[in-house]
């Protein structure tokens, strides 16, 4: 069942969103050859515990960190730990938020230093599918053409959408339906109402579209050992157009 919300339930997580979108900002600015994982992860739970809130994913599933950092051919829910960055690697950092009741969501795909310029544009290539996703999220549409357009542009770049992982809904709990595959047909799914919000995530790896999950039972990288991206934000679906929760 798809929970609908209200402007109030909708205010609630732009609020946690703008939280979200300052923890990146934070996380972005410390981005640099030589730093550890685990501290960027400690500077993220630093600023939502100031803000008076919850990293949303800690202990979630069991999950051991507050955010998931997934590096080169980690797709996503990479654990931090002592690993440094390093000059050309590419960092996808995935956080949520939990305060008053709701929840947000959002992801974002960094460069350390100077990356390969196949790196750029794979990145380049999944902001872009996110934002050619969220365009196709409208009142009226259907679900899966968010996924079509998604799909069909990441594949006329040349690179490939993961398909065992999906967006999702979300507001009181983390994971609400409905399920969004970043791969399918226009036309068909659910049609999309007001009050839905929605975590719009492409996945997008450099060759192929297969993954695995690594001994850690968490982290899931490209199966070929390939680079992925990863861009995500939650938005709301209002009378006056389809709103990004997640930024400042």
């Amino acid at each position: 069942m798809i929970v609908l919300k209200s402007k109030r339930e909708i205010e609630i997580i732009r609020a946690n969103g703008r939280i979200v979108a300052q923890t990146l900002k934070i996380i972005g600015e410390n981005i640099k050859p030589g730093i550890k994982t685990k501290e960027l992860d400690r500077l993220a739970k630093e600023f939502i515990k100031q803000s008076q809130a919850q990293p949303a994913f800690f202990g979630y599933r069991g999950f051991p960190a507050n955010i998931c950092i997934s590096i080169n051919e980690e797709v996503v829910h990479g654990i931090p730990n002592e690993r440094e960055l390093k000059e050309g690697d590419i960092v996808s950092v995935d956080v949520g938020v939990f305060k008053n009741g709701y929840y947000a969501d959002a992801a974002y795909t960094y460069t350390v230093g100077k990356v390969s310029p196949e790196a750029l544009k794979l990145i380049e290539v999944t902001r872009s599918s996110l934002y050619k996703g969220i365009e196709a999220c409208k009142v009226g549409a259907n679900l899966f053409d968010i996924s079509y357009v998604i799909q069909t542009y990441v594949e006329a770049n040349g690179f490939q959408v993961v398909r065992e992982l999906v967006g999702h809904g979300i507001g009181q709990n983390m994971h609400e339906e409905p399920q969004i595959p970043n791969y399918g047909n226009k036309g068909e799914g659910p049609i999309l109402e007001e009050g839905m919000v929605l975590a719009i995530e492409p996945m997008v790896n450099q060759k192929t579209f297969e993954v695995k999950t690594k001994e850690d039972q968490w982290t899931v990288v490209t199966a070929d050992g390939s680079l992925s991206a990863h861009f995500e934000h939650t938005v709301a679906l209002t009378a006056s157009g389809t709103e990004i929760l997640t930024t400042l």
